[in-house]
């Protein structure tokens, strides 16, 4: 492997890091490339220093990760994973109770933060198909979603606070970095269903897992994490009421 390091001049990755030390190790390297829309795992300054292009894709997967979300937002509301466990494990009998009930999306606010090219897609299928009251919270105001979907922008404590829904949708950088804690997960409402598709370290998961726990808010989904693969000992995978994928579930042939 290190002979095809040395006379690489091209690198296609994903979710490998590549960092300086890596880049120590190609020296005749040139272009680096990633599969993903993220490009988190690329030392961007190492690669600056050495004048090495870097290219991500940011288009590719748009309305998948859409679809994604969406799909999120209804497999935890109407309790999809959890109830078809317990029909395999055969609970279901001639009735049914409250236990078995989930909880309605159309109508019901969806908040969004980080109104790029996936938070418009989102929305889009939020406000025609599910009529669905759109707030969202992102660097600057977005005139086409505002105007589209009669979107509102506010702070993001008054998404917390107002949404039913809180879909987070940010790239990781020095400022999102745990932007999600104890203090946000407090704010919302203890009805609201939290769901991440953007970068798994942009969300304290102890503080997200404690949330849950004590009943702060209702469900999450989930295709990111702070660790991936995530641990088969983390407690979100005995939660009921968490829907957790791997964020490459999106991919299709």
């Amino acid at each position: 492997m290190q002979q095809f390091f040395a006379e690489a001049e091209g690198l296609l990755g994903s979710n490998e890091n590549v960092d300086a030390a890596l880049l120590e190790k190609m020296p005749k390297l040139r272009a680096t490339s990633t599969i993903s829309v993220g490009y988190d795992n690329f030392d961007v300054d190492a690669l600056t220093a050495r004048k090495i292009l870097l290219m991500h894709t940011p288009t590719v997967l748009t309305e998948t990760v859409a679809d994604t979300l969406m799909a999120l937002v209804l497999s935890t509301a109407r309790r999809v994973v959890e109830v078809a466990e317990r029909v395999k494990a055969g609970e279901w009998t001639a009735s049914i109770g409250p236990d078995w009930y989930g909880t309605d999306v159309h109508h019901k606010t969806l908040g969004i933060v980080g109104m790029g090219r996936i938070g418009m897609a989102l929305a889009q299928r939020a406000h025609f198909g599910f009529n669905m009251p759109i707030l969202y919270n992102a660097r600057r105001h977005h005139k086409e979603a505002e105007e589209r979907f009669n979107a509102r922008y506010c702070d993001l404590d008054t998404l917390l606070q107002e949404s039913d829904f809180v879909c987070l949708i940010l790239p990781l950088t020095d400022e999102t970095y745990h932007l999600f804690g104890a203090e946000q997960f407090a704010k919302m409402k203890s009805s609201a269903i939290f769901i991440n598709a953007g970068r798994g370290p942009v969300v304290d998961e102890n503080a997200l897992i404690a949330a849950l726990q004590k009943g702060e808010i209702h469900a999450a989904g989930l295709d990111v994490f702070e660790q991936e693969p995530l641990s088969v000992d983390s407690p979100l995978l005995s939660m009921a009421n968490v829907v957790a994928v791997p964020a490459y579930w999106i991919c299709h042939p």
